[in-house]
């Protein structure tokens, strides 16, 4: 691959929407080439994914109804990050208002970008171990199905297209290869 500049500079930039949680923005660019573009995109304050494993080898899921696809979805854990706070806190608190589990065990695992054509959203993994289980505390708006399933059931769910949310395919992705013996870094997430 050619070692040429690709980076497109920003030009201008307005606001087209600010919303709760979405901010879309539209700037006009300098391609490499010297020409102009305009990109549109959504601006998102990161959000965690958290991967509950319990000691029997199950996860943690959750169902809840997505009204964009206007139906149920079954999920890992997981929430946007508030402003200020550090990403493993958010795991933390999103784990236990949704689900009522705690975890004494922690691990950093990936750092996803899931809609980068789009958004500048980033998603932590986290690997939340050694479970117990305790009372939710979920927002008024939070309507959820808290259930356990083998890891290797969730696998098949995602293979027969029952399980379709990326953050979740791609967290059961790394649950297989951590239940295979791969390890997750020994660092914090990185920025």
């Amino acid at each position: 691959m050619a070692a040429d500049d690709l980076t497109e500079t920003q030009l201008s930039s307005r606001s087209v929407y600010r919303g709760n949680l979405l901010h879309v923005k539209e700037d006009r660019v300098a391609l490499p080439n010297g020409r102009q573009a305009v990109r549109e995109y959504i601006v998102h304050p990161g959000a965690v994914v958290v991967i509950p494993l319990l000691a029997n080898g199950e996860v943690v899921l959750e169902r809840q109804f997505r009204y964009p696809l206007r139906r149920d979805v079954l999920e890992l854990p997981a929430g946007k990050i508030d402003p200020g706070e550090p990403p493993l806190a958010c795991g933390q608190r999103e784990l236990r208002e949704e689900t009522g589990y705690i975890a004494l065990k922690w691990r950093y695992v990936a750092t996803i970008h899931p809609c980068i054509g789009y958004s500048d959203e980033s998603m932590r993994l986290y690997l939340a171990e050694e479970l117990t289980l305790g009372k939710h505390n979920r927002d008024g708006d939070e309507f959820l199905e808290i259930f356990t399933l083998p890891l290797a059931e969730a696998l098949e769910w995602v293979r027969s297209g029952r399980i379709t949310d990326v953050k979740t395919v791609i967290g059961l992705f790394w649950a297989e290869k951590i239940a295979q013996g791969w390890q997750p870094p020994e660092f914090p997430c990185p920025a």
